[in-house]
């Protein structure tokens, strides 16, 4: 009888601590990896935290938009950056077949909008009101873009509805998409030592509002309504006349995440992070050149108490 007893609290000792969940499956937890470094941060930090609970944990690079094709079907597991400002359609589209869920929110608020550098309001009065990149477009012209202005938008996997939006509000611009993440903030750089002309996708939590010094184009306001009725808004006749959404960046998961590894999708619910440590660490992995694994353990080594409340549920 002692024996019997001895072996349910070490059981119950092992379930407390979530060194082991005796129900979860020892398969790999598949979580997707992309295209720029708050979501690596952000999913390796996750997938660290999960490792540190006892599961075995897999990364796998996935489109952003894409990726919900694999999650439906349970190839993909776990995304943990679906932003309310591009994502928020694929993700409402996902879960209302019923194969993908909403986990919460990261803590993380998201911004992603035209931004300009400071200096460009000499050249273009009236900003940051949408309505004075109509008089100005000339002032973004490039070469190969004259005599329309140059937006330079994010990579095209982001989504965002850019060349709708220049379309819908009669703008005068060309839509350039960077390849990569790190390719849009060189140009934001190159410009700005130069002060140089440029208008172009940034997006919050990032180091850029803080380290230059610049403003987001202001759109109409967003309106579900806006997307999706062309009645809707300035433009009688095409949707996306108006700007992104803002709001929260989400967790989304496989719907059978929850019963195959119950205890890491207590874990993952319960994971939250801000803007403010987000931005600091892109900061160091994209301008001190800092390796992502080590901003991540570092992390982990400064918040050992918090992460490890969020796995003894």
């Amino acid at each position: 009888m002692r024996k019997i007893n001895a072996l349910g609290a070490a059981a119950a000792l092992a379930l407390s601590t979530g060194a082991a969940w005796a129900a979860d499956s020892t398969d790999p937890i598949k979580l997707t990896l992309h295209d720029w470094s708050g979501q690596l941060i952000n999913t390796k930090i996750m997938g660290s935290i999960l490792e540190e609970a006892g599961y075995n944990v897999e990364y796998v690079q996935a489109d952003y938009i894409a990726q919900f094709a694999g999650l439906k079907t349970g190839d993909l597991h776990l995304a943990m950056e679906i932003w309310e400002t591009t994502g928020r359609e694929a993700l409402d589209e996902a879960t209302a077949t019923g194969n993908v869920v909403n986990v919460g929110e990261t803590g993380l608020m998201a911004i992603e909008e035209w931004w300009y550098p400071s200096y460009m309001k000499e050249q273009c009065p009236g900003l940051p009101d949408w309505k004075a990149l109509k008089d100005c477009a000339d002032v973004f012209a490039t070469p190969e873009t004259a005599p329309n202005g140059r937006y330079v938008g994010g990579p095209v996997t982001w989504g965002g509805f850019d060349e709708e939006r220049v379309e819908a509000l009669g703008l005068d611009f060309e839509v350039v998409h960077a390849g990569t993440d790190a390719a849009l903030f060189a140009e934001l750089e190159s410009a700005y030592q130069r002060k140089a002309p440029i208008v172009l996708w940034v997006y919050v939590p990032h180091w850029a509002p803080a380290k230059y010094d610049g403003e987001f184009v202001e759109f109409p306001p967003y309106t579900p309504e806006c997307y999706s009725d062309p009645s809707v808004g300035v433009n009688p006749d095409l949707a996306y006349d108006c700007g992104k959404p803002r709001g929260p960046i989400w967790k989304a998961a496989w719907a059978g995440l929850k019963d195959k590894w119950p205890g890491a999708y207590q874990t993952i619910e319960a994971y939250k992070i801000s803007n403010e440590e987000m931005s600091a660490m892109v900061g160091e992995a994209d301008l001190q050149g800092v390796p992502i694994d080590t901003v991540v353990a570092n992390w982990m080594a400064a918040n050992k108490d918090r992460w490890s409340a969020w796995i003894k549920h």
